[in-house]
């Protein structure tokens, strides 16, 4: 009698705990963690190392989307787009919002004559128009309205003006998702971001305003009711910002601008919530508090 060894079950690992996103849940969760560690510590305790902080977060994101539209076609002046979203954050410093508009038209005037006469005098240059909308898109989209959250950090309570900001759009990021996952039916934007509904909106409104308003309140020593109107703000630019990357992402076909933070992809991927959020959130705590 002979007798057969079972043939060996081949051991497969489990599979990664993912969200309805479909993102690595734990390792966003770890990341996520660190970063906001990061942003709560400097913020709080040592505002002024908010530009370094800025500057490399921003160069990096910049240079996460010139390559990604390099990758299909776009020729964008890479030097003179990092040189110039550079300048828009440290000039700040001394110059305030002087400072930050006078950078954004130097490097918009750069990048046109440098994509005019980059090939040469005696060549054409090609899709002209296209290159330069993107790059104009891209020098407001990153650098310079990330460079609003530099001109708050002068103001009084700099650091937490800053932080308010973040941590509303932070919460109602979470209150979005909670929402969308036990809640959600109607979607809100289908042709862009088909996994966005309309009661995650509700969820985002609910934790952004509570954040907001506990911030303004407690943070700032502001009267409560600044939080209101900052936070629907907050969360409204903050849903945009993200449907606005979702929608160039989708242009290009494309899940990530980047791979750097595992679980969320580049740093644009962390931040376009952020960026069109800060231009408001200077806005109404400039006029308001």
């Amino acid at each position: 009698m002979t007798f057969q060894h079972p043939t060996p079950v081949a051991q497969t690992e489990p599979p990664k705990k993912t969200s309805r996103a479909g993102r690595d849940l734990p390792a966003a969760i770890a990341v996520g963690a660190v970063l906001g560690a990061m942003a709560i510590g400097t913020l709080l305790f040592a505002p002024i190392w908010w530009l370094p902080l800025l500057s490399v977060a921003m160069a990096i994101a910049t240079h996460e989307v010139i390559r990604r539209l390099r990758e299909h076609g776009y020729a964008l002046p890479t030097v003179a787009l990092l040189v110039g979203g550079q300048a828009m954050i440290w000039l700040t410093w001394p110059f305030g919002i002087d400072g930050l508009l006078g950078a954004y038209g130097g490097t918009i005037v750069v990048c046109m004559v440098w994509r005019l006469v980059g090939q040469g005098l005696n060549q054409q240059p090609v899709n002209y128009l296209r290159d330069i909308a993107a790059t104009v898109l891209l020098a407001t989209w990153v650098p310079m309205f990330a460079a609003f959250t530099a001109l708050l950090i002068f103001a009084d309570h700099g650091g937490v003006r800053v932080f308010t900001i973040i941590v509303t759009v932070v919460f109602a990021d979470i209150g979005g998702y909670v929402a969308g996952v036990l809640f959600g039916k109607h979607v809100l934007a289908p042709a862009i971001s088909p996994k966005k509904s309309w009661e995650g909106l509700g969820g985002s409104l609910l934790f952004g305003i509570t954040a907001s308003v506990l911030s303004v309140a407690f943070l700032m020593e502001k009267p409560a009711w600044v939080g209101v109107p900052l936070g629907v703000l907050l969360v409204i630019t903050g849903v945009l910002g993200d449907l606005v990357e979702s929608q160039v992402k989708r242009d290009l076909g494309i899940k990530d601008m980047g791979t750097l933070l595992p679980g969320h992809g580049g740093i644009m991927d962390r931040i376009d919530a952020m960026l069109p959020s800060a231009v408001v959130g200077w806005i109404v705590l400039t006029l308001l508090a």
